[in-house]
């Protein structure tokens, strides 16, 4: 079976996570990469203290193995059309 082919989106996901876990980039699996509308600008990781605009924000939520653990990063969307892409890497509704 081939590798499965990574986006730019993905690959810059999994650079995030892989600085956030201190982890080699090529052991973080890619499990899934879902379109998402995110309730507001804070992509679903609120940081506290922090105020967000409240607006839907589409996006993505990519989802990666690592160590028997999945870890997911959330981001604005990338279709060159808006702002920049953003990304926060997510866990319990935190961002890191």
């Amino acid at each position: 079976m081939p590798p499965q082919t990574v986006s730019d989106r993905q690959e810059q996901a999994r650079l995030l996570l892989a600085d956030r876990l201190s982890a080699p980039v090529d052991s973080l699996a890619l499990v899934s990469d879902e379109p998402v509308s995110w309730s507001d600008a804070s992509l679903g990781c609120p940081e506290e203290g922090m105020a967000y605009a409240q607006v839907i924000t589409p996006g993505h939520r990519i989802t990666f193995s690592y160590q028997g653990e999945r870890y997911e990063v959330h981001t604005s969307r990338d279709d060159g059309a808006g702002p920049q892409l953003r990304m926060v890497s997510c866990e319990g509704g935190t961002s890191y």
